[in-house]
């Protein structure tokens, strides 16, 4: 990772702003390697700041350590015997003698309580001194954890916090755009290709050196038994806090990469039962970002529900790590790089394009003048002829009307026949009795086309001849500046 906040603006802004008038207390949240404490301990340049992070042990261990990480920091004479719970520590935090403004983390907040029951009760008293402190001083405390659920319970409602944060946030991954700042290639399509692979969290982008090949960058990391972003993912259940039955979470994604989209699909192939456990195991992965939701856009509330994962490094992982295990064992990464990975790239690249525009979308909208869409999607399902049918943009727009296209992960410039496939489809989805499709049919209703490869001469021809108002987009228009 660059020694630089990356896309993370708004959060310093917002924190700095904090920390320098009143009294306030902010939570920040988000899953591991995200760059919560990177972001923390890079934001504040002028104001004092103590920072603590919890270790995964007992809660008296850790308020031990607290207050001699806090005597060290402060020079001030703290005794451990001296601040025998944790309402005297909060207290403590509150009245330390340091210059004004002062900033202090509470980093892994959750590790602070037995489990989260035991977070909500250290919460309780922390809120117990807060309520009650009075000062004019500039002070920020901000509470971190990557126990999403039970930080997040902290605010909520009914939890003891609620009400008391000034600022409440989940950090996200990188989309494409900034995941690009952290690549050391100038291809742009070795920059999608990155995003495809490694997604965007910055601790797996911080492994790319620039020292070598985006292939040989894979290799070293990925397919290699020991390769660091593989060990991150093969640990990332274990390292999750309450998560019991690891292996059948496990499972579970797997099934999913599988291509067990639903959930009689999934207890199908895991061999767990179709019940309330497994979809409150689908709830807590897709809580915590492992796994995502799809539904088509004109699905009905009792339709089921598609399930799919949500991070390209654990769906890079689960399409060619997990299924050559064996071989990666046996072989070295760059032979099965070159048999089993490298010849189906492109196609995996496929999808993963589909969602680098959907990114896109909202960050080059205004300039091509496109409309603001209320809901973006795919559509998958069949004709009246019940033959499969797959259109890769239906997005609803908000004023009205449908806008629809096609995207392409090609190497050369797309045929008319790509227009002609799109526009074929679209008649037999309303002749199937789909309203939308109806709707994207009308003169007037945007066409979106993008190509990683670029468009050929006669594409453009029939697409111009639809009388549809037509975009089209290239890898230089979606990296465009």
């Amino acid at each position: 990772m660059p020694e630089r906040l990356v896309n993370r603006e708004v959060e310093v802004q917002t924190l700095r702003r904090l920390a320098r008038s009143g009294c306030h207390l902010a939570l920040l949240t988000g899953r591991r390697r995200v760059g919560k404490t990177f972001l923390l301990t890079h934001t504040w340049t002028e104001e004092p700041l103590f920072f603590f992070t919890a270790s995964r042990t007992t809660p008296e261990i850790n308020r031990r350590q607290l207050i001699e990480d806090l005597a060290a920091w402060s020079g001030e004479a703290l005794h451990p015997e001296d601040y025998p719970t944790w309402r005297t520590v909060f207290r403590l935090l509150l009245d330390v003698g340091r210059p004004d403004p002062l900033v202090v983390v509470l980093d892994e907040f959750q590790y602070l309580g037995d489990d989260a029951g035991g977070a909500l009760e250290v919460a309780s008293e922390l809120n117990a001194v807060w309520e009650r402190h009075q000062s004019d001083r500039p002070f920020l405390l901000v509470l971190s954890g990557s126990a999403v659920g039970t930080m997040e319970a902290l605010a909520a409602g009914g939890g003891p916090l609620y009400g008391r944060f000034d600022w409440q946030h989940r950090l996200q991954p990188f989309r494409y755009w900034h995941a690009a700042e952290m690549t050391p290639f100038k291809s742009l399509r070795d920059r999608a290709l990155t995003y495809g692979i490694f997604g965007g969290t910055p601790r797996y982008l911080a492994a790319l050196d620039g020292k070598a090949s985006l292939a040989q960058h894979v290799m070293r990391l990925m397919l290699d038994p020991s390769g660091a972003v593989r060990l991150l993912i093969e640990t990332a259940l274990e390292q999750e806090e309450g998560l019991r039955d690891v292996s059948k979470y496990r499972a579970i994604l797997h099934a999913v990469a599988s291509g067990c989209t639903e959930r009689n699909d999934i207890a199908t192939r895991t061999g767990l039962r179709n019940d309330r456990a497994l979809r409150d195991k689908l709830e807590r992965l897709t809580t915590l970002g492992y796994i995502e939701t799809r539904r088509n856009i004109d699905a009905r509330p009792n339709e089921p529900v598609r399930y799919g994962i949500a991070d390209a490094a654990f769906r890079f992982y689960q399409r060619f790590v997990e299924p050559n295990r064996s071989m990666l064992e046996q072989y070295p990464a760059e032979e099965v790089w070159t048999s089993s990975v490298a010849p189906h790239l492109d196609a995996y690249m496929g999808h993963e394009f589909e969602r680098i525009v959907a990114q896109a979308y909202p960050r080059l909208r205004a300039a091509y003048d496109l409309p603001v869409v209320a809901e973006w999607g795919r559509w998958e399902g069949t004709d009246r002829h019940r033959q499969s049918l797959e259109i890769d943009i239906v997005a609803r727009r908000a004023e009205g009307g449908m806008l629809t296209g096609a995207i392409k992960w090609n190497r050369r410039p797309v045929p008319a026949a790509v227009h002609r496939e799109h526009m074929e489809m679209l008649k037999r989805a309303a002749e199937a009795g789909r309203k939308w499709a109806h709707q994207a049919l009308e003169p007037d209703a945007p066409l979106l086309y993008v190509a990683a490869g670029g468009f050929s001469e006669a594409f453009l021809e029939a697409a111009s001849a639809s009388g549809h108002p037509v975009t089209t987009w290239t890898l230089e228009d979606l990296y465009a500046n």
